[in-house]
């Protein structure tokens, strides 16, 4: 029989998935993933260019607190935020050139401060690429829910279904989702550009009336001060989140990379400073004052262009967006993931491609963990702010002090102003991860306290065990050649005689050596053994039937025992376990699985190689 008849047909499920996510690419369609500086934008950029509809409202947030007055300080920290961006981009491009194998903040810890920090930095970016998936739809979510509010009940339905619909577009490859984002991303910066520049020369709607509870204290419920400064600083800086991924997904872009991937840095910064700096203005102009269920750069468009289609089509454009902002995180995690997986902090299962040439490990656990996160929040944007930049900021800071030990090792021509830069940078974003950590500890900043140490020690732990596997698996000495340790004995469990167990026994006497089978026979069913055994004696196969007798209803420990005594007798053992096997997933349930039971138990308590010999169901 050809083999290509051999094949088994795929089932109706396979074939819809395989739709979606598309055939296996070759090895050398590698390139065909590979970005562009354009492409770069919508694939890694989206999370810090879609943080204008979150960071300027976290500014809001805190001021309002201290009553009206206090919201006048919103422009000047808008101001600063953008300086701090200018900072992190020129950081960024030196981090690009200087560990193009990408990894970020990771790969910097991991070559100039130590492991200990490395695992600082590791366990901070996988915070910061799990909570960036599920504020940015969130606010997605919340941007969709402030223009269209009988949507408000179904918030987590909304977040888990846009999740799920970038989750199998990365599940292509990074390269697909990148061109599928292209032009909503254009829409997007172009549509709120033209807002922006509309608000600034004539607002169409100066005088409308806003929806909603205003947020700002009646009475002032904080002193302005340098603290709530700090702390309205540091809510800002979530509008930087993001320009950290290009560094991490270097390895991404086509060549050469380096000088794509700075071309990328250099137009996120360009473009993001531009907005910020944009609706700052906008909202000291016509005192925007955060409300309920209705965002702050909601208020701001409403004023600029008015409640009209010009409103509702940007507003679609910075929901879907922010929803594909979360393809950030998509793009940088599972290089992430791979990068631990080989230095022995993660299973070497992320370190593998998938059909689609992408880690599809990576893209699963960081789904499944954002999922959790949405569900947990109820798909709140500001349940989630106080967690999201801590992570952030974190990578930042040893980012750029690495970076500091870099050009003191690497005295190339310019050096001193570049670590004064990256001193800078990491003084700067120190101190707004502490004033995170602080200011909102309480509300929520304490989850990533412990989260992020938990994370450390969980690489310690799977690094540990990894090491034991390499002492054993590479001991000191010649390498002996392999020896046989016995005769041969194949061992088949049986439940009757059936064309399962005639295949089975077919297949073990091709392997050579002795073959047994044996049979358990509980101590309440002697009639059923005793058929058993009459029945085979009939058929005669050639084959020993040995039957265990046992008083408990298990057959896993007699067989185990068996098996045992069979590898303390010197003999190489094998067990050759028939299972029927579905086509339909449903139809694997409906069977008792008892086969998979006996080979985990086997494996686990006895060194006899396990084998399964599936026997396929046309169903």
């Amino acid at each position: 029989m050809a083999l290509r008849e051999q094949v088994q047909p795929i089932g109706r499920a396979a074939r819809i998935w395989k739709i979606l996510v598309g055939p296996p690419l070759r090895a050398d369609q590698v390139t065909s993933e590979e970005l562009s500086p354009i492409e770069g934008l919508p694939a890694l950029s989206l999370d810090a260019l879609t943080s204008v509809a979150y960071g300027p409202q976290a500014i809001a947030l805190v001021l309002a607190g201290a009553g009206a007055e206090a919201l006048h300080f919103a422009l000047p920290i808008t101001i600063a935020i953008v300086a701090l961006l200018a900072l992190l981009v020129i950081s960024y491009r030196q981090v690009i050139e200087g560990f193009p194998q990408g990894g970020g903040a990771y790969a910097v810890s991991r070559t100039h401060l130590g492991s200990g920090l490395s695992r600082l930095a590791a366990a901070s970016l996988i915070v910061d690429y799990t909570l960036t998936v599920a504020v940015s739809i969130a606010a997605g979510v919340a941007g969709l829910v402030s223009a269209f509010q009988p949507l408000a009940p179904y918030t987590v339905l909304l977040c888990l279904a846009m999740l799920a619909i970038i989750t199998v577009l990365n599940l292509r490859g990074l390269g697909d989702s990148a061109r599928a984002f292209l032009l909503p991303t254009a829409a997007f910066i172009i549509g709120l550009l033209a807002v922006i520049a509309v608000g600034l020369i004539h607002p169409l709607s100066p005088h409308i009336i806003q929806p909603g509870r205003s947020l700002v204290a009646t009475h002032a419920l904080q002193v302005v001060g340098i603290l709530l400064i700090l702390k309205a600083f540091s809510s800002g800086c979530s509008a930087l989140t993001g320009v950290e991924a290009i560094a991490n997904g270097v390895p991404l872009f086509e060549q050469p990379r380096i000088k794509r991937a700075k071309q990328t840095e250099l137009l996120l910064g360009v473009i993001l400073a531009i907005m910020l700096l944009g609706l700052g203005i906008l909202i000291a102009h016509f005192h925007i004052a955060p409300r309920v269920n209705d965002t702050v750069l909601s208020q701001v468009m409403a004023i600029s262009v008015g409640r009209t289609w010009a409103y509702y089509a940007v507003t679609i454009a910075i929901t879907v967006v922010l929803g594909m902002a979360a393809n950030t995180s998509f793009g940088g995690l599972p290089i992430l993931a791979s990068l631990l997986a080989r230095d022995n902090y993660l299973p070497h299962l992320f370190s593998m491609r998938g059909d689609r040439l992408i880690y599809t490990k990576g893209v699963w656990a960081l789904a499944i963990l954002s999922g959790l996160i949405l569900i947990a929040v109820n798909g709140n944007t500001d349940t989630l702010i106080p967690l999201f930049a801590i992570g952030v900021f974190t990578g930042f800071t040893l980012a750029q002090a690495g970076m500091v030990v870099h050009w003191r090792k690497n005295h190339i021509p310019g050096w001193q102003w570049r670590a004064s830069l990256n001193a800078l940078g990491a003084i700067v974003t120190g101190i707004a991860t502490i004033v995170f950590i602080v200011s909102k500890f309480v509300a929520g900043a304490w989850i990533v306290v412990i989260a992020v140490p938990l994370i450390m020690f969980v690489f310690v732990r799977i690094r540990r065990y990894y090491t034991i596997v390499g002492n054993e698996l590479f001991a000191d000495g010649e390498l002996p050649k392999p020896q046989p340790d016995g005769k041969m004995l194949t061992i088949v469990p049986i439940t009757g005689i059936t064309q399962l167990t005639r295949a089975t026994i077919s297949q073990a006497m091709t392997m050579g050596g002795e073959v047994i089978a044996v049979h358990v026979a509980f101590s309440d069913d002697e009639q059923g053994a005793a058929q058993i055994a009459e029945k085979w004696k009939d058929w005669d196969p050639g084959v020993e039937l040995i039957i265990l007798n046992t008083k408990y209803h298990s057959i896993v420990r007699p067989i185990t025992r068996y098996v045992l005594q069979a590898t303390k007798e010197g003999r190489d053992v094998v067990v050759l376990i028939g299972e029927m096997e579905p086509k339909l997933l449903r139809h694997r349930i409906l069977h008792n699985q008892m086969g998979a039971v006996l080979s985990i138990y086997l494996r686990r308590h006895t060194n006899a190689t396990v084998a399964v010999l599936p026997m396929h169901v046309n169903d």
